[in-house]
């Protein structure tokens, strides 16, 4: 899976074109969401999206691998302790946010080594 990170400068209508131009194309959006005028979404199929979004004049996508991590959200500090296996290990996280199974999504620099230091299969 990918993390698609696009341009979304004029917020809901951003949204109403990214969305609409991934939904003709087929590409689902797994989870993510829009802060600081950038949309984040998990995608599957980086090559299709990019295209379309290009196409469609939203462009300035940047696509990265991302580690889908589980959480016990309802222990407090959780999230907390995941973080802090990433600093020990040198994990740069770029973004972070959750797919519709309630996974962490965790945009990093090196997913090997995020996995390595989280115990992810």
């Amino acid at each position: 899976m990918f993390d698609i990170e696009v341009p979304a400068p004029e917020g809901a209508r951003s949204l109403m074109q990214i969305g609409q131009a991934l939904g003709l194309a087929g590409v689902g959006l797994e989870g993510g969401g829009m802060w600081s005028s950038v949309a984040h979404y998990l995608i599957a199929d980086p090559e299709t999206a990019t295209r379309v979004l290009a196409a469609a004049g939203c462009g300035g996508a940047i696509v990265r691998p991302v580690l889908l991590a589980e959480l016990d959200a309802d222990v407090p500090g959780a999230l907390a302790r995941m973080m802090r296996s990433l600093v020990d290990a040198g994990v740069t996280l770029h973004a972070q946010y959750s797919d519709h199974d309630n996974r962490k999504v965790l945009v990093v620099d090196d997913v090997e080594r995020a996995r390595e230091a989280l115990g992810a299969a």
